[in-house]
């Protein structure tokens, strides 16, 4: 299902980034850490023809992956941003090429990527859900749950999201917060689409601990071990019923390959900020289709410029599981964006409009941003 080149090359002008700090609705907690506040980078390419967005999604603190705030604005400006503009004109399709040389900080490449082919998607009158293949003018939304206070607590805020139309539950997992909270949750809601998240929180030791999960009907178990433990998870998978999801460890379409080869997933959860960019993402897709192994969408708690394009990924044929793309007020009471994400009867729209479908709210940018720089040739 090869993605449709742009008919014409962008010219990059300079490349404007932002530091934002978003307070989220209610503190997130997971196996590594509770945030209060999203810090994220946007990224805005700015070319001979207009401008595009872009969003990097990386964290605070490098707890989630080796990607964090401070490093990604420094790969970006002193390295990734002048490699671009050194070229000047390419293709978006050129973006990967250009930055290969540069090792890791895949988020960061991502989100330059977006910003790039946003700018050529909108200069071309074209769709970003159009360019990629999506199929579907909705997706459905599920939604992801932090570690709560205690098993009642989790049942609330699940019972909350569920009258709001979400479709499928997934809770954040950990040891010691993870069969009694699986157990509330299952008892509770009855055949609700139900998964857990353990965010690498565990290892082989813990296999008797999470074989416990096969009692729950669960559609799936989220990178239960360490991400460069493939081999582990290949172990693990043998030892389970519930399916296991390779989240962390999908890195690249070589990683997703080599899982695949091992047995060490039966489903796979495509982020593009993890795996490089929406180009590699469709790549990961691709391969998976090919080999009869559904995909889902995972999130980054993005803003509106990341969720957009999430829509338009989770509309490809290949993604048969509701991925984390649920509306804007799930993380944030004001997003960047002039329509923030809503459900529609438990589904996202897909947006349809030039480029990414959406439009900046340059107020709440403005109030959010905490740091900028414009970076030219």
């Amino acid at each position: 299902m090869p993605i449709a080149r742009p008919s014409v090359p962008i010219c990059l002008e300079s490349v404007e980034l932002r530091v934002l700090h978003l307070p989220l609705v209610s503190p997130f907690t997971t196996s590594f850490g509770t945030e209060h506040v999203r810090e994220v980078i946007v990224a805005r390419a700015v070319t001979a023809d207009g401008e595009g967005w872009g969003e990097i999604v990386t964290s605070e603190a490098p707890l989630y992956s080796s990607e964090y705030t401070h490093s990604a604005w420094d790969v970006a400006r002193r390295w990734l941003i002048p490699a671009l503009l050194a070229k000047r004109t390419f293709a978006p399709e050129e973006v990967p090429t250009i930055l290969e040389p540069f090792k890791g900080h895949r988020m960061v490449k991502a989100g330059l990527e977006l910003s790039i082919l946003d700018a050529a998607l909108r200069t071309e009158g074209r769709s970003f859900g159009e360019y990629i293949g999506a199929e579907r003018e909705l997706v459905p939304s599920g939604v992801s749950v932090g570690i709560q206070r205690d098993p009642q607590a989790l049942v609330d805020a699940v019972a909350g999201y569920l009258d709001e139309g979400y479709v499928r539950i997934k809770i954040k997992i950990k040891p010691g917060r993870d069969i009694a909270d699986t157990a509330a949750v299952r008892e509770a809601f009855g055949t609700i689409p139900f998964q857990v998240d353990a965010n690498s929180a565990y290892t082989l030791a813990d296999v008797e601990t999470l074989a416990q999960l096969d009692q729950f009907d669960l559609l799936l178990v989220e990178q239960p071990l360490q991400e460069d433990d493939i081999v582990d998870h290949a172990t693990l998978a043998r030892q389970l019923k519930t399916p296991v999801c390779l989240d962390e460890s999908i890195v690249s379409h070589k990683a997703a390959m080599d899982a695949l080869a091992l047995g060490a997933a039966s489903i796979i959860n495509i982020k593009a900020g993890r795996v490089g960019g929406y180009l590699e993402a469709v790549k990961i897709h691709d391969l998976c289709r090919s080999a009869g192994i559904p995909v889902w969408c995972g999130g980054m708690l993005e803003t509106g410029i990341g969720r957009a394009a999430n829509a338009a990924l989770a509309a490809l044929p290949g993604f048969e599981l509701p991925g984390d793309i649920s509306a804007s007020d799930r993380f944030y009471t004001r997003d960047i964006v002039t329509e923030p994400v809503v459900l529609e009867g438990g589904h996202v729209r897909v947006p349809t409009g030039h480029g990414l479908g959406v439009h900046i709210d340059h107020a709440a940018l403005e109030d959010f941003t905490v740091a900028r720089e414009v970076v030219t040739a």
